[in-house]
């Protein structure tokens, strides 16, 4: 059993209290009538920022006047004849009808943005740490399918940090149970007034529909969970028992089926829980994508939880070879990740299929710099500094590069969620980052108070020689 110093105890309840306190007042500062969206609005236009919603707002309003100037005309024109006039006076009548109608709907669209902005920072913030948490339990099945020999040294560690699973799957689960029931409109294809007005919706219904997307996203964390614990419940016997390898080989069985299930629920989890934000577009490599964001993010957190215990005397058979192979993964991922970013976005961009590059010609007008930047953040930088093999050796490059990593896939999951659901109403504020502390508290606790369950060493492992050994 390990024990950690008092700092890293109260750092996450410290983190989870800040962030709590945040997004309370998010909640609570969100718009709740028509008339708090006219006032941001108009104090956005005057601070010159909203500039596309003030435009909107001016040119529904100049309808609206024009049609009442045109109906002054007709009156003044039609002085006389009085039939003439009452025809002309009902029709402008309607006319300037339709024109607040159409600023009375559009006002109710920016409120269901506004009001959407701390959900959507809640549940991007939420995903991000759980799909962390299942980027490192793919990476540990991956090891034991490959029978690798050099990581067993670090086994401890990406099974504290799998501990996040089940907590973090089940937030996002309630997340997801809340929007089913209309608590927030997150997910427009859960509206029935929006569907039934919109034929293509319609004809996804039968995937698209609350009772059906909740079943799936609880057989997906069921099926993860399990394997989850029965690789933890083997990895401990095999601790029990060193001289055979029974344990081992159910590990190894346990992971081959875990592998198989995950690459479809994966793909199908994608197109449930991000890819259905924007129900009118759809990508074949969207699966992949976020696979690739989650797993490198994962390898990421790994090496930067190793360098902090080896910082602190732990995992002292840890060495820089295992570092160096963990930086190669955040490397070797990473390109991986730009290769199928790129493939998504070219090939939709190139064709220029009206319904397919309107998700990307959302994301490069309304979110240019987040777009873009975490192109730069996520290829970019590590690509220049990991390139170097010596580079891949020094602790501190490695904190680094894997800060800027993870910043930079919370970015592309930020990227992926908020135009859908917040539009043009974007910025990064107090709901933002509360989220984030809450959760990386929420994180922090939930795998450190993991690694005081079991020695830091796989001790039954039979690779572990292996890998006290390693050395590239």
């Amino acid at each position: 059993m390990n024990t950690f110093k008092n700092n890293i105890k109260i750092l996450p309840i410290v983190l989870m209290a800040l962030g709590l306190i945040g997004m309370a007042i998010g909640f609570i500062s969100a718009p709740s009538s028509i008339e708090d969206v006219e006032q941001i609005l108009a104090s956005q236009h005057h601070d010159g920022h909203g500039e596309a919603h003030a435009a909107e707002n001016h040119d529904t309003h100049k309808a609206s006047h024009g049609a009442e100037a045109h109906n002054d005309a007709h009156a003044e024109k039609a002085h006389g004849h009085d039939a003439h006039a009452k025809h002309n006076a009902k029709h402008n009548d309607k006319h300037v009808e339709d024109a607040h109608g159409a600023h009375e709907k559009h006002l109710h669209h920016v409120l269901h943005q506004l009001q959407n902005k701390p959900w959507a920072a809640l549940y991007i913030a939420a995903f991000f740490f759980f799909m962390i948490s299942l980027g490192v339990l793919v990476f540990y099945a991956i090891q034991f399918a490959a029978q690798a020999g050099w990581s067993p040294l670090l086994f401890r560690v990406m099974e504290a940090i799998t501990a996040y699973l089940l907590p973090g799957g089940i937030i996002v689960f309630i997340i997801l149970a809340l929007s089913g029931f209309h608590l927030n409109h997150l997910f427009v294809w859960m509206d029935p007034e929006v569907v039934a007005h919109d034929e293509l919706i319609q004809g996804k219904s039968g995937w698209l529909n609350v009772p059906f997307f909740l079943i799936r996203a609880a057989l997906y964390l069921a099926a993860w969970n399990v394997y989850r614990h029965f690789a933890i419940k083997f990895s401990r016997k095999q601790d029990e028992d060193p001289e055979g390898n029974v344990w081992y080989k159910k590990s190894f069985k346990a992971a081959a089926v875990f592998l198989v299930v995950f690459i479809y629920s994966e793909s199908m989890m994608s197109w449930d829980w991000i890819m259905s934000f924007d129900p009118h577009w759809f990508s074949t490599l969207f699966g992949w994508y976020v696979f690739a964001s989650m797993f490198v993010s994962g390898i990421t957190v790994i090496a930067l939880i190793t360098v902090y215990l080896k910082s602190k005397g732990y995992l002292e058979k840890v060495n820089n070879s295992h570092i160096h192979d963990l930086a190669k993964f955040m490397f070797g991922i990473s390109i991986f990740w730009t290769y199928l970013w790129f493939s998504q976005f070219m090939l939709i961009w190139y064709s220029d299929i009206p319904e397919e590059v309107t998700y990307f010609v959302t994301r490069i007008n309304d979110y240019t710099l987040p777009f873009f930047g975490m192109v730069a953040l996520n290829l970019i930088f590590p690509l220049l500094v990991l390139m170097n093999s010596d580079f891949k050796r020094i602790n501190w490059i490695i904190v680094l590069v894997g800060v800027v990593i993870l910043v930079g896939h919370y970015i592309d999951i930020f990227n992926m969620v908020m135009p859908a659901t917040v539009g043009s109403s974007w910025f990064i504020g107090l709901p933002e980052i509360s989220a984030v502390l809450f959760f990386l508290g929420l994180f922090i606790f939930v795998v450190f108070k993991a690694l005081t369950k079991a020695d830091l060493e796989a001790t039954g492992n039979p690779f572990l020689g292996e890998s006290k050994h390693f050395h590239y």
